[in-house]
């Protein structure tokens, strides 16, 4: 068998038999996790956590609930910081991506939480490619995304007919965002929340918010006023094109 260095890490052009598994949890409510996230999570040997510190991770508490003995597994915390800063982040990335390798090699199968779906701005999918390419299996196992459960909790569908959905990540602006036909869900504002509502309110959008959907936390804002510029990071918006409704 032949083998190559990428990046540090060792080839092998046929794949083992272990694999990397991109697990969904969902949004924060438990039972939301799917029956196929909870299988693959008692199958795997190895449960890696994005985080320094594994029993403040929110993807854990919400297993945790569903499966009391996931500590009697292995548990490999994942530090992976947030910055935009490239190099630091592809720093974090490989690390993870050879820590969780030296398992898979070990005959070892690895799952690796992530909050809602692992395909949508999931820090997740930058450490699934780099194993991939290292020539190691993978599979992503969907889960519930947050502005899905956010439009139930408020007890309406997200989008219906023709109209379009766009989903975006709200840190980088969104001026030209809200002049888009159809519903606007607004992700990851993070600190620049005092921004993002001040650019609603110019635009005179009607959106509505929940912080940590299906967490113990959880706070619902009706209207853009209400919105409270100091909410978490686990906030996420729907903008409503209400006037624009399909007959």
């Amino acid at each position: 068998m032949s083998a190559l260095l990428i990046k540090g890490v060792l080839r092998k052009e046929n794949s083992m038999a272990t694999k990397l598994f991109g697990v969904g949890v969902g949004p924060g409510d438990p039972e939301l996790l799917t029956l196929k996230a909870l299988r693959v999570i008692n199958e795997c040997e190895v449960i890696a956590i994005p985080t320094k510190d594994i029993k403040t991770s929110v993807a854990y508490k919400i297993v945790k609930q569903v499966k009391e003995d996931l500590d009697d597994k292995e548990m490999l915390p994942v530090d992976m910081p947030m910055t935009k800063d490239k190099e630091k982040l592809n720093q974090y990335h490989n690390e993870a991506a050879q820590k969780i390798i030296e398992y898979l090699k070990s005959g070892k199968n690895v799952a690796f939480l992530t909050l809602g779906d692992p395909t949508i701005y999931s820090t997740y999918i930058y450490v699934h490619k780099l194993v991939n390419k290292a020539g190691y299996e993978t599979e992503i196992i969907s889960g519930i995304t947050s502005f899905c459960a956010v439009s139930a909790k408020f007890d309406m569908g997200l989008v219906e007919k023709a109209q379009p959905l766009h989903v975006i990540p709200s840190s980088y602006g969104i001026e030209d965002a809200l002049k888009l036909p159809g519903t606007k869900v607004l992700m990851k504002a993070g600190k620049k929340l005092p921004l993002v509502k001040e650019a609603l309110k110019k635009s005179g959008a009607k959106g509505m918010m929940i912080e940590n959907c299906g967490m113990p936390d959880e706070k619902i804002y009706n209207n853009i006023d209400e919105i409270n510029e100091a909410a978490g990071y686990y906030s996420l918006i729907i903008v409503k094109d209400n006037d624009k409704e399909e007959e």
